[in-house]
């Protein structure tokens, strides 16, 4: 089968498409043939080297395979024996961030626990769109966030991958949602239900005289000072973690100390893939509540193409990979 394969660290030599040997399900495994895929800032890091960013929150990032690939979405062929929730020919879904990866090639085995059955009114290349991202919007505005009805949230790059998720999650848990984005995502974002969007080029979010009881920061976002003049009292500042070191370094350490004694919150998302969590996202889409943007699809072969235009941070949603199967061409 074909498979992009890490060979290298640093793109755009990181990787490149190779013939490899098809995988064999395990006992407790679902032999998916992939349809699609999707680019995220985890397999950003492996293609990069960039592990440390990801051991500081106790991740496993390296497949063991050296292929990358966490989100997919495709068609059973075979199970393990031990497999009882699925069979051959079901369509399904899922997220392998910390466990296999692997899912940037034609066929993928993975745990029956990480994947469920694919939102019936999605194609495969929306459905790849979903996990990873959605799942980091879940639980970091419900877990982490404890969002609640009647609350002032406000999302930090609202037009990304995980912010469309957020904006849309938000909304359905009853918060009045303002969404920071660039000027050419303004409409986008109020689509997606925010009730106020702000053009951070425009507006700084920290000095308006608004204060929020949730912020939700992915990629680049306001220092952790300025975050903290924004939150109401008792609010909570919640974070994708990054993207740099210096960031993290923010988060994870200065944060909870400039933070300390005021009353306010900051956490760092530590996702840990939930199956019951990728169930409850498929009745939001199956509902109407929620929906997955795409930016733009790549097909396998261009999957370093996909990194670069990923890496320059400006993608409104999803980055999608598509997967062509030379045995049945």
């Amino acid at each position: 089968m074909k498979a992009i394969v890490c060979t290298k660290y640093g793109l755009p030599k990181a990787i490149e498409l190779k013939e490899v040997e098809k995988p064999v399900p395990k006992d407790n495994e679902v032999l998916v043939e992939v349809h699609a895929s999707s680019v995220t800032f985890s397999n950003q890091i492996f293609v990069n080297n960039r592990f440390f960013l990801f051991r500081l929150i106790g991740k496993k990032v390296m497949p063991d395979t050296g292929i990358p690939g966490s989100d997919m979405a495709g068609r059973v062929v075979a199970i393990g024996r031990d497999v009882k929730q699925f069979k051959p020919g079901d369509e399904v879904y899922g997220d392998m961030f910390g466990r296999v990866k692997g899912a940037f090639a034609e066929y993928v085995c993975s745990p029956e626990n990480l994947l469920a059955l694919k939102p019936a009114n999605l194609s495969f290349e929306e459905a790849a769109a979903v996990p990873e991202s959605a799942l980091v919007a879940l639980v970091g505005l419900r877990d982490y966030g404890k969002i609640q009805k009647g609350q002032k949230a406000l999302i930090y790059s609202a037009s990304g991958g995980i912010g469309t998720f957020a904006v849309q999650i938000a909304k359905y848990y009853g918060a009045e949602v303002s969404g920071v984005c660039s000027t050419r995502n303004l409409e986008l974002v109020r689509s997606l239900g925010a009730d106020h969007v702000i053009d951070y080029t425009k507006e700084d979010c920290t000095r308006n005289g608004q204060h929020y009881d949730l912020i939700f920061a992915v990629r680049k976002s306001p220092s952790i000072c300025a975050i903290k003049r924004s939150l109401s009292p008792g609010g909570i500042y919640v974070s994708t973690a990054g993207p740099s070191p210096s960031r993290l370094f923010q988060e994870f350490f200065i944060g909870p100390r400039i933070f300390k004694n005021s009353g306010k919150k900051v956490a760092v998302i530590n996702l840990q893939i939930n199956q019951s969590d990728l169930v409850f996202i498929t009745e939001l889409i199956e509902a109407g509540k929620v929906k997955p943007v795409i930016d733009r699809r790549y097909p396998l072969s261009e999957v370093p193409e996909a990194f670069r235009y990923y890496a320059k941070g400006h993608a409104r949603g999803k980055v999608v990979i598509t997967v062509e199967h030379s045995d049945k061409a």
